[in-house]
């Protein structure tokens, strides 16, 4: 049995709920300095709220939108070294307001990459797989630009910061380097050249088409994610339309797993161990869209030692013959580095 390299997955990711005060308000407890912070108000319709250290404080974008990267003050005041600390925004921090907050490590700095043809600015974690990159888009084909993780990333996530109007674009291994599919739309997967030029990422680079979405004019930013045994996952499953769902296997406990529909119109949905504490898990948050917080009983997952299996039969995550794409991070290792049963934290 292979072992993790990674025995504390919440050391680069982490789960935090917290309740807004409409002041301001330091939020602990999320183990380590974030780098990129993803929040979402859960009791009603407020956008949801993406951070990252490369553009400082007090700059979001907002996964359900296609707009520009935004400026507030009394957004994300400073990253500290167990959290953050947030002003009086009320979409992140309105008082008596329920919120979830996803965060990832990334190098808690910034390093100059000249791998790629356009030159970017990276904050990359090798350990756990995960990168920020920032970079100008020059309008052109065939771009490579560096993302630092020195493996080859399965996902890469990239919006269009600078000017409006832009989707999200995912690069999913799963789909290939033809396709691509939008995180803030409920669209199937499209073939495309645009986005990708058709070519593979590879451990040093991914490479851009001609798309105003990857590589128009202005700044770009992408979230890229390469593998990582016993703490990451990226993959496809079919359902099968039955209460008895598929079983999806991780090679770890999941903390956090998100899931989209790809040969159909569907939302995405976000599950994590943390907002249901106890199986089974149905708390649904969808990206591409502000709603509330929702549970279904046919949208339920059952998160196990070694993956996922659903436990309804809701057409958005487990219709019969229908291909799925997911993203998953470990609460805990099925195996640790010492060969022992990880225990879940």
């Amino acid at each position: 049995m292979a072992y993790t390299t990674i025995n504390k997955s919440s050391d680069y990711f982490n789960t935090k709920l917290y309740t807004g005060n409409g002041s301001t308000n330091a939020i602990t407890g999320v183990g380590f300095q974030p780098d990129f912070i993803w929040n979402k108000q859960r009791n009603g319709t407020y956008d949801h709220y993406l951070f990252n250290s490369l553009s400082g404080t007090g700059k979001y974008m907002k996964s359900n939108t296609t707009g520009s990267e935004g400026t507030n003050s009394d957004t994300v005041t400073s990253f500290d070294s167990d959290g953050f600390t947030l002003g009086n925004a009320a979409g992140n921090n309105g008082s008596g307001n329920t919120m979830a907050s996803w965060n990832w490590l990334g190098a808690n700095g910034t390093t100059a990459n000249t791998d790629g043809s356009i030159s970017s600015t990276v904050s990359a974690n090798t350990t756990s797989g995960f990168s920020i990159v920032k970079w100008t888009g020059n309008n052109g084909a065939g771009a490579t630009v560096g993302h630092g993780l020195g493996s080859i990333p399965k996902i890469v996530l990239v919006k269009n910061i600078q000017q409006s109007g832009y989707d999200w674009v995912m690069y999913h291994a799963s789909l290939g380097n033809t396709k691509r599919i939008w995180l803030n739309l409920t669209n199937a997967v499209s073939t495309n050249t645009g986005s990708w030029n058709n070519t593979t990422p590879s451990s040093s680079v991914f490479t851009l088409g001609s798309s105003g979405e990857t590589n128009g004019s202005g700044e770009m930013i992408g979230y890229c994610f390469a593998e990582k045994q016993g703490y990451s996952k990226f993959g496809s499953y079919t359902g099968n339309g039955n209460a008895d769902g598929s079983f999806i296997y991780t090679g770890f406990k999941p903390a956090w797993v998100m899931i989209k529909k790809t040969n159909d119109t569907h939302a995405w949905r976000i599950y994590d161990g943390v907002r249901d504490t106890h199986n089974l898990t149905e708390k649904i948050l969808e990206p591409n869209t502000s709603n509330a917080e929702a549970t279904s009983g046919t949208y339920v997952l059952d998160l196990v030692s070694n993956g996922f299996k659903f436990r309804g039969n809701g057409d958005g995550v487990n219709g019969s013959g229908q291909s799925f794409i997911y993203m998953a991070f470990a609460e805990a290792p099925l195996v640790g580095t010492n060969g022992v049963t990880a225990k879940a934290r």
